[in-house]
């Protein structure tokens, strides 16, 4: 049968998940942002952290899944390995939008 993102969250954290590391593949590497319709809706079902992760391109990508979602934190791989984007940049984005960031 098939399970959905929203129901395997919720069944993780009844089975004793401490957290959820959310990757949607669909976005993985487009650098168009985070999903935040996935984020949002996996972020309301469960009361563990979720961590957004895949589609960040831009330091702001950072600052609106926070503003969006309730995701306790977002991750990008690429995007620092590519140089593309400095971590500092990101930190200083959210810093500046009064996202809590260790800096």
């Amino acid at each position: 049968r098939d399970i959905g993102a929203y129901e395997l969250a919720v069944a993780m954290e009844a089975l004793g998940a401490g957290e959820i590391l959310l990757n949607c593949i669909d976005e993985d590497g487009q650098g168009n942002g985070f999903d935040h319709d996935l984020v949002g809706l996996v972020s309301d079902a469960v009361r563990i952290p979720v961590i957004a992760s895949s589609g960040a391109g831009k330091p702001a990508h950072f600052t609106e899944v926070f503003n969006a979602t309730k995701c306790s934190a977002a991750l990008a791989a690429g995007i620092f390995h590519r140089g593309e984007v400095a971590i500092s940049e990101v930190k200083d984005h959210m810093k500046g939008n009064d996202i809590p960031v260790r800096v």
